[in-house]
């Protein structure tokens, strides 16, 4: 069950005015947030799997293969902007 003082304690650490009325009726909405969570709690879980994302999704991932890569002329070719076989970038300092 949480009180008021919680609420208002919370409010006090996170550097929020609450008023009175505010913080009992968060404290109301926390406690039925938490009677919720008590009738998860009831729940017969024993033979359900657990679920890590709601919607049946399978990441495909292929096999690392070691390959040669691109020759450095043929990654150059589609710039103009080049300087001794590296990408030319402008500037920024």
């Amino acid at each position: 069950m949480i009180t008021k003082e919680e609420v208002e304690h919370v409010g006090w650490l996170a550097r929020i005015d609450i008023s009175d009325d505010e913080s009992y009726a968060y404290a109301q909405k926390l406690n039925s947030v938490l009677d919720y969570f008590g009738q998860l709690d009831e729940v017969d879980t024993e033979d359900v799997p657990p679920t890590y994302h709601v919607a049946d999704i399978v990441n495909v991932f292929r096999e690392d293969k070691v390959q040669d890569s691109m020759p450095q002329e043929e990654v150059l070719a589609n710039t103009e902007h080049k300087h001794d076989g590296n990408f030319k970038a402008p500037r920024i300092i």
